[in-house]
């Protein structure tokens, strides 16, 4: 209980004087921001500050700060740390330099950012990574809220027709909120939904002070406990746990909110503490989890999803319960519909096709869709097919933050202001995605694939030459970000974007 208190405490504190710091370097003031200069009644929309909170919030948290704590806990309490520095330091940073140097930018989207800061040439590579990304996050986004819309809901078997109609439904909706202005359905029931969100954490906040004491660590082990799959600490528990701690896909909401916030001086609120807010809610579902883990009412091999109705039933009664499912497939849903629309801003931009012709919005729509729909179909009609697509999903979420945090850095370094610190958890993440890729049968699969047989000695689960592929990769990433802000500075300083 002491160890959860604590990081409450860094995540709260810390977070008061880390988002202080990052003010700092943007020096925010009273300029016209894009949602003003800019307004064109669909996507550059002011909105109002609170508004624009809850709406990032709900961009940005999807399942990830429910399902992916849930699975970290059994990593032992030392999550209870990990999660509240890295959140500060990595995530909340990450999302409020995206937002403010896209606010100084016209609103950009990434890949513009990407072209200004990094080079065209990382920017031709960063489209293929964030359009996957988006395509997956989305797909992603159909498959987990139609399976238990399916099952919960409606009593079916998700493996039958039925599940296809409510694929359908969910992909209709999604189309018409990639379509709509911003402010015509994201903006009018996006609040209600964060509220939801955020009284859910505070009910489980509260069950875990009440009934949690003595049961938040595992008896017989220590701060990091054995985790029941085998997987090591660094890197999986990072890539697990993507949505409390700094997660790629952010970079594509912040900047879409970019073009809806109404005076630069709100940006912190809006986008740092947005993911202080999601920090909070990874907090409390990883502190409910390890309750019920720990004391025994689950066993640890109880899937994620079916924890959250076991956390809340146990913390909120059988109506929190029943919320508790409505939440889980209302929250991919809502971050399932912004990564589309990101991605059609984002191919929008590349392309410069203007969007306020409903023609030429429907023609980008189809292109996203039909792919989508393809990826889908395979997920669910391949034996394994979802979990080879979530485990894709999970890298290049946090492979794409590494172009985010290069931008910022870059952009600080030729400003003259503190370029080190988005680029600590660019080295930092470089070395856990690059280790995780290069270990997982997913990627090159090092250990298990080659150094065992050419050396029985290795233990093939081992991350012998996972962590000197991270490590190298890291270095290489420092050179090249900090060389091109170098020999590039003056010719970025010069570069404007509509």
């Amino acid at each position: 209980m002491t160890l959860f208190l604590i990081g409450l405490v860094i995540l709260f504190v810390g977070g008061y004087f880390y988002s202080n710091l990052c003010e700092r370097q943007i020096e925010p003031d009273d300029r016209e921001t894009p949602a003003i200069a800019k307004a064109d009644g669909m996507d550059f929309v002011g909105m109002s500050k609170n508004k624009n909170f809850l709406i990032e919030l709900l961009n940005i948290a999807g399942t990830g700060p429910v399902l992916g704590p849930i699975q970290g806990i059994l990593f032992g309490p030392i999550a209870f740390i990990a999660i509240p520095i890295g959140n500060i330091i990595g995530g909340s940073a990450h999302d409020y330099f995206n937002g403010m140097i896209s606010m100084r930018n016209g609103g950009a989207q990434i890949p513009k950012l990407v072209s200004k800061y990094l080079g065209n040439n990382t920017r031709k590579f960063y489209n293929v990574v964030i359009g996957i990304l988006l395509l997956l996050t989305g797909v992603v986004f159909v498959y987990t809220p139609g399976d238990l819309i399916a099952k919960d809901i409606l009593g079916k078997d998700p493996s039958g027709s039925v599940i296809w109609i409510i694929y359908a439904c969910i992909f209709l909706y999604y189309i018409i909120a990639t379509l709509f202005p911003i402010d015509a359905i994201i903006g009018r029931i996006y609040p209600l939904f964060g509220a939801f969100l955020i009284i859910s954490a505070v009910g489980i906040f509260f069950g875990i002070i009440t009934k949690g004491s003595g049961h938040l660590a595992f008896e017989g082990q220590g701060l990091l406990a054995k985790h029941p799959g085998g997987q090591k600490f660094i890197p999986a528990f990072f890539v697990t746990v993507a949505c409390g701690i700094l997660s790629g896909f952010h970079g594509s909401q912040s900047t879409l909110i970019s073009r809806t916030v109404r005076h630069e001086k709100e940006g912190k609120f809006v986008f740092y503490w947005a993911m202080v807010m999601e920090g909070f809610i990874a907090m409390c579902w990883a502190g409910g989890a390890m309750v019920l883990f720990s004391n025994g009412t689950a066993p640890l091999d109880t899937g994620a999803t079916a924890m959250v109705g076991e956390v809340s039933r146990a913390f909120m009664g059988n109506i929190g319960g029943m919320l508790a499912v409505v939440g889980v497939i209302v929250l991919p849903i809502t971050s399932g519909d912004t990564a589309f629309r990101a991605l059609r801003l984002i191919i929008a931009d590349e392309l410069g096709i203007e969007q306020r012709s409903w023609a030429k919005r429907i023609s980008i729509s189809l292109a996203i869709f039909i792919p989508a729909f393809g990826i889908l179909y395979f997920a669910k009609s391949s034996p394994g097919g979802f979990n080879l697509l979530w485990r894709y999903f999970g890298f290049t979420n946090q492979f794409v933050a590494l172009f985010a945090l290069g931008v910022a850095t870059v952009y600080l370094y030729v400003n003259g202001k503190k370029w080190i610190m988005p680029l600590i958890p660019g080295i930092f993440y470089t070395f856990i995605v690059f280790s995780y890729i290069s270990h997982m049968k997913i990627g090159l699969g090092l250990e298990e694939r080659f150094l065992s047989k050419w050396n029985p000695a290795i233990d093939p689960m081992s991350y012998t030459g996972s962590y000197v592929v991270g490590a190298v990769l890291a270095i290489l990433y420092v050179v090249f970000v900090l060389k091109h802000a170098k020999n590039n500075k003056e010719k970025i300083l010069e570069t404007k974007l509509d």
